[in-house]
């Protein structure tokens, strides 16, 4: 190969970034996102990087945008990894697969969108007052910049205070949550690990049983309305 030839490979050649890359990356909206969690993603055959001479890990665009699929699929969907594994798996074989566990016509998002506060409110169609009362009630976080899920529950505040529901009447949904938590913690405190594999699959373990607590909330929400009903 010539000189010339090498330096136009070079140049074509995608991007790579490390592990600490890759979490600047994707933490704003994944904050959970750890190094143990990408190393046990990777373990789990949900992406491949690549490796230099010295064995350090090198992602790709292609694989960041992947990891967002994977962390999407497991935080707004529930999934356990073999599920997302199955699902990726069918993608990459060429096929159109629906998504396991959602509703016809959902989706997953790709890569992971960063919002400041300005641009959040006028992405979920609220008011500065809207979001400034969403986090004296605990509902979100203050931060500088903000990921998709406060982009998508301050578009359901919006929804519910167009029928006068107001962030102040959810309060408890701060308290409720923290409880659940308590009660997750609690369930896998047992089976615990303290190394990094571990920690990561105690984090997924953790992401189940709240899918879990999600579809009895859920439940017994659609239960009380058919009651209210009656």
């Amino acid at each position: 190969m010539t000189e010339g030839a090498a330096t136009r490979r070079q140049v074509h050649a995608p991007p790579l970034f490390g592990i600490g890359q890759v979490l600047a990356k994707l933490q704003p909206e994944f904050p959970e996102l750890t190094p143990s969690k990408l190393r046990f993603l990777e373990e789990q055959g949900l992406v491949t990087p690549a490796r230099t001479a010295a064995g350090y890990r090198k992602f790709s665009p292609d694989d960041i945008e992947r990891l967002g699929v994977v962390l999407s699929m497991q935080r707004d969907h529930y999934l356990p990894l073999k599920v997302i594994r199955a699902h990726l798996e069918a993608v990459d074989r060429g096929e159109t697969p629906a998504l396991p566990g959602a509703t016809s016509g959902a989706t997953v998002r790709a890569t992971a969108n960063r919002y400041t506060r300005g641009e959040l409110v006028q992405a979920a169609g609220a008011t500065p007052k809207l979001l400034d009362e969403a986090i004296a009630s605990s509902l979100i976080r203050p931060a500088d910049v903000y990921g998709e899920e406060a982009l998508q529950l301050l578009r359901s505040l919006v929804a519910l205070g167009g029928v006068g529901i107001e962030p102040r009447h959810l309060r408890g949904l701060r308290g409720a949550a923290e409880r659940q938590a308590a009660l997750i913690e609690r369930a896998i405190a047992p089976e615990r690990r303290r190394d990094a594999a571990g920690r990561a699959r105690n984090d997924e373990r953790a992401g189940e049983l709240a899918g879990h607590l999600a579809s009895v909330h859920a439940s017994v929400l659609r239960q009380s309305l058919g009651r209210s009903s009656d």
